[in-house]
């Protein structure tokens, strides 16, 4: 059994959704789909299934369980919480994957990640991945997190480069999004702090 992670920003909660949360998962892309449309690959209407979307998250923990992968979701903090649980589980509004973890002479993962449209401009995007880069360079002793980005995508290039990642080039028709091949910014941020004791 493992402990599921609750982290705390200023103004939100980090988790794992579970597979009964899955309507949750459902409504954060159905609501915002138009908004992420540019920036995502083209869905079958199949893929936000319930039955499909529950067994996604069954996946998710158990990569979690085996330090594969990191699935965070963000809620908003209840500030008219006064004891027990103390964020908004009504709505997701941001979401953070840190994928493709893989140990040994790399340590090292892919991040991708989301938010609703409303909440875009607020600075959230970035309390959230800080805490989750944190997290990984912590928890799992990461050495480097990778994250690519259109290179139309001027808002995620500035948020990356302001968490501290740098850019190290570009790679030709590396996703296909939106239903295109398209050119991807690859950046990178290094964990200064890794210890090889801790791997």
């Amino acid at each position: 059994m493992f402990t599921i992670p609750r982290i705390k920003t200023k103004r939100t909660m980090l988790t794992i959704l579970q597979y009964y949360e899955y309507q949750l998962l459902i409504d954060y892309y159905q609501k915002n789909s138009a908004h992420l449309a540019p920036w995502e690959p083209q869905r079958e209407p199949e893929y936000f299934n319930p039955t499909q979307v529950k067994r996604r998250l069954l996946e998710s923990n158990e990569l979690f369980a085996v330090g594969g992968a990191v699935h965070f979701v963000a809620f908003a903090l209840d500030e008219h919480a006064c004891s027990g649980s103390d964020e908004n589980r009504s709505e997701i509004i941001a979401v953070c994957n840190f994928t493709n973890v893989i140990k040994g002479s790399f340590q090292a993962c892919n991040l991708g990640y989301s938010i609703a449209g409303e909440h875009q401009g607020k600075g959230l995007m970035k309390e959230i991945l800080t805490a989750g880069i944190g997290y990984m360079f912590t928890e799992l002793n990461l050495h480097r997190i990778m994250a690519n980005y259109i290179p139309t995508n001027t808002r995620s290039g500035q948020l990356l480069s302001s968490l501290g990642f740098e850019e190290e080039g570009l790679a030709k028709s590396y996703l296909k999004i939106a239903g295109q091949w398209r050119d991807h910014c690859l950046t990178s941020k290094i964990n200064h702090e890794y210890s090889d004791s801790g791997g």
